[in-house]
C-alpha cells in the first residue's frame, strides 16, 4: 500500500515551533513525532502511559543521534478518557511552553467493549472526542497567540458508516456497537473540526486553521480489541492478514503530517483529507448546520459555557472548581 498511498513531499523546517502530538508512543503518532523532531521542533509526545512514551522517546533520540537539525523530544502525560487529566496537561502546557503552533490530536480507541469513561461518556466518544475537543478548547488562545497554526484531528473513513447521533451521544437508548461507537466518534472529529475552523472565522481568526483526516488502514495496536468485541480471532486476523495489504505507520503519518506542515493546505480550514489531498466526507458532515449543532452539545457537554476559547486569555483554573 504505501507505494500507491499519497506522501508528504514538503520540505518545510519547524525550528522555533512547539508541536503537540497526542498518542505519540506507538503507531502513526510516533512517526508523526519523529518527522516534527526531524525538522528541527521542540515536540510534546503527550501519552498516556508515560513509560512507553519514554522508551519511544529513547528509541527516536538514539536512531538520530548525531543528525544535524533536529528538535527537541519531551514525554508529558494525558489521559484523554479523563478530562481531569486533560486539564492538568492543558494547565502544565500552558505554564511551560510559550507557543504552541500545531495541535495534533492523534490519539484514539477502537472497537473498545462497552464501557463509560469517569466523566460519564461512552468510551470511543469520551476519549476520540471529548478529551480532544477540551484539550482543544483550552489550548486554543495559546495557538492563536502563536498563528499562524494548526490544529489536526485524526479521523477515519469509517465516519461514512455511522452518522454521529446527536440525541444520543453516548449511547443510552441504542443498543450498544463496538464498531458503531468507533465510527461515530469517527464522524465527531469530522464535524468538530469543520465546526471549529467556522466559529474560528466568525471571531476573525483566519490564522488557525483545522484539519480533520482518514490516515488509512494501518498495522498498529489499535486492534488490540477486535477479537472481544467484533469476532473470535479479530485481532490475530487484522495483525497478520489484513495487516499484510496495509499501509506502514510511517506511511499512515503522511497526512497528518501534510495537514500539519504542508505549504499547498496552509489557506485551508474544516475540511477533510486522505492520501494527502482533500476528500469527500460524509453527508452528514458535508451539512452546514450539523457541525454547529454539535458543537454547541459539545460545549454544553463539557461544562464550558463560561470560558470563551476564541479571546485571548488562557483558562483559569477556578473556573472547573465545582
Amino acid at each position: 500500500m504505501d507505494y500507491i498511498s499519497g506522501w508528504c513531499k514538503s520540505k518545510r523546517r519547524l525550528e522555533g515551533l512547539t508541536a503537540i502530538v497526542t498518542g505519540s508512543n506507538t503507531g502513526i503518532g510516533k512517526e508523526t513525532a519523529l518527522d516534527f523532531y526531524m525538522r528541527g521542533a521542540r515536540v510534546i509526545m503527550a501519552c498516556r502511559d508515560t513509560t512507553k512514551a519514554e522508551s519511544a522517546k529513547k528509541e527516536i533520540e538514539n536512531a538520530k543521534e548525531g543528525v544535524e537539525g533536529i528538535g527537541t523530544l519531551v514525554v508529558e502525560e494525558l489521559n484523554l478518557s479523563q478530562l481531569k487529566s486533560v486539564r492538568e496537561f492543558a494547565f502544565r502546557i500552558l505554564a511551560k511552553e510559550s507557543n504552541i503552533n500545531i495541535l495534533v490530536n492523534n490519539a484514539g480507541v477502537m472497537c473498545c467493549p462497552e464501557g463509560r469513561t469517569e466523566d460519564g461518556f461512552e468510551t470511543h466518544m469520551g476519549t476520540n472526542h471529548f478529551g480532544h475537543a477540551l484539550l482543544t478548547l483550552l489550548l486554543l488562545p495559546r495557538l492563536k497567540k502563536s498563528a499562524p497554526s494548526r490544529i489536526v484531528f485524526v479521523s477515519s473513513l469509517m465516519h461514512k458508516s455511522n452518522d454521529v447521533d446527536l440525541d444520543d451521544i453516548n449511547f443510552e437508548k441504542k443498543r450498544y456497537d463496538a464498531l458503531d461507537a468507533y465510527s461515530r466518534s469517527k464522524g465527531a472529529n469530522v464535524l468538530y473540526a469543520k465546526a471549529l475552523g467556522i466559529k474560528l472565522k466568525e471571531h476573525n481568526i483566519n490564522n488557525v486553521m483545522t484539519y480533520s483526516l482518514h490516515p488509512g488502514v494501518i498495522n498498529t495496536e489499535i486492534g488490540r480489541h477486535f477479537s472481544d468485541t467484533l469476532l473470535t480471532g479479530g485481532t490475530w486476523l487484522f495483525k497478520y492478514i489484513i495487516g499484510f495489504f496495509a499501509k506502514t505507520p510511517r506511511c499512515g503519518a503522511q497526512t497528518t503530517i501534510y495537514c500539519s506542515v504542508d505549504e499547498s493546505c496552509a489557506e485551508q480550514s474544516g475540511l477533510y483529507y486522505a492520501d494527502c489531498r482533500v476528500a469527500p466526507t460524509s453527508k452528514q458532515c458535508k451539512d452546514e448546520e450539523i457541525p454547529a449543532k454539535f458543537f454547541d452539545i459539545t460545549t454544553e457537554l463539557l461544562k464550558l459555557k463560561k470560558y470563551d476559547p476564541f479571546g485571548d486569555k488562557d483558562p483559569e483554573r477556578s473556573l472547573f472548581e465545582e
